[in-house]
């Protein structure tokens, strides 16, 4: 019954017509389910081998990913995700409305009284400044300015109320002391705040009037300058004065960085601890030169009595003897010289202001490498 019907025809509907079927059950099939119930699920038939569409099973591309991470061509990557939380995002507080009774007062320092360890990677040993807050008579509001890296540690009296908080400087800045009622924000050079940064000293007060009034909308009404890490705020202590903290403050040792952390100073003399480094002697940069005049110079004339031997200016000499990265914080006065001997790594990292000198190579990298 096929041999007079095209050649074109498709096969499905030359079976629906061999089939005595209407053209109702034809490519588009009419479901005779009842439409409440759940379509069944159906099964279509793989591609023929050679389909060039045909996707790879899913086990397959599984299983080269596997292969790609077990093969010795990788490591696991240790990344510390900066702090989005340390930042404001916009120069404000949301809600806060100063009563027109309230005071804003700024208090603080270039820095507070020196403490033996780090809270951040700047380098620069912690300060702490201690704050008592002392006016009973009106609620305050501080702006606090350090440029050092600085715990903060606040206390008040009986009968002052606090009802926020700026804090800014050039390095880290922590808080304690405060209920956690009391909104906080922190702004530094080095946290990129929304409210940039500041510190407090009678010498930079002609700065703090345009901060406080894009902040709270109206100027300091008294500057406080801390001394020896100590400051009070408002009314002078009285023998009868007694101050109170918040109960779960956290102590400033609770901000200390790890030693694993240390930056600057601090981080190189705990990768010598480690065995990561040793202390570099005049002998080792002797040794440098001693080994750079000995390399053969292309198309430099010999000279009578030999080529001047330089000289190193060795600032915190340091010998590196295993693989090593450097810790943050090695600029200006926290820089170093390190030499790496042949057949040790070159250090990775940020060398800062730090010189390199590499008997690997018989080169110097720095700002302050003497060649000749």
């Amino acid at each position: 019954m096929f041999q007079h019907l095209p050649r074109w025809l498709p096969i499905a509907l030359i079976v629906g017509v061999a089939s005595g079927c209407d053209g109702s059950m034809g490519l588009f099939p009419r479901s005779s389910a009842d439409p409440t119930e759940a379509p069944t699920a159906s099964v279509q038939a793989p591609s023929p081998a050679g389909d060039a569409m045909q996707e790879p099973p899913v086990a397959t591309a599984m299983t080269q990913a596997t292969v790609a991470t077990s093969d010795g061509a990788t490591k696991p990557f240790a990344f510390q995700a900066p702090n989005a939380t340390d930042a404001p995002a916009t120069c404000s507080f949301d809600g806060l409305v100063l009563p027109a009774e309230a005071k804003l007062f700024a208090a603080g320092a270039y820095g507070g009284r020196r403490l033996d360890y780090q809270i951040d990677q700047s380098g620069s040993e912690a300060t702490q400044i201690d704050v008592a807050v002392n006016h009973p008579d009106a609620p305050v509001v501080l702006m606090l300015g350090s440029y050092e890296p600085t715990v903060w540690n606040i206390g008040w009296s009986s009968g002052t109320r606090i009802l926020a908080v700026l804090v800014s400087g050039y390095h880290r800045q922590v808080v304690t002391g405060l209920p956690a009622g009391v909104p906080t924000m922190v702004s530094t050079y080095d946290n990129k705040g929304a409210c940039g940064y500041y510190y407090v000293t009678a010498e930079k007060a002609g700065t703090l009037n345009p901060v406080a009034r894009r902040v709270f909308g109206r100027p300091i009404d008294m500057v406080f300058p801390a001394r020896e890490g100590r400051v009070v705020i408002g009314s002078p202590l009285t023998a009868s004065t007694a101050l109170i903290t918040d109960q779960s403050a956290k102590p400033p040792q609770s901000f200390r960085t790890p030693d694993s952390q240390q930056a600057g100073p601090a981080g190189l003399e705990y990768a010598v601890s480690q065995g990561l480094l040793r202390r570099a002697s005049q002998a080792d940069a002797d040794a440098w030169l001693a080994a750079r005049a000995a390399r053969a110079v292309a198309d430099i004339p010999p000279i009578a009595g030999g080529r001047p031997a330089g000289r190193i200016t060795m600032h915190n000499g340091y010998v590196v003897q295993k693989a090593f990265v450097f810790p943050a914080g090695l600029y200006g006065a926290h820089s170093a010289t390190f030499f790496v001997p042949k057949g040790v790594p070159r250090p990775t990292g940020n060398a800062g202001h730090s010189s390199v000198y590499d008997f690997n190579t018989l080169d110097c990298s720095g700002a302050l490498c003497n060649l000749d």
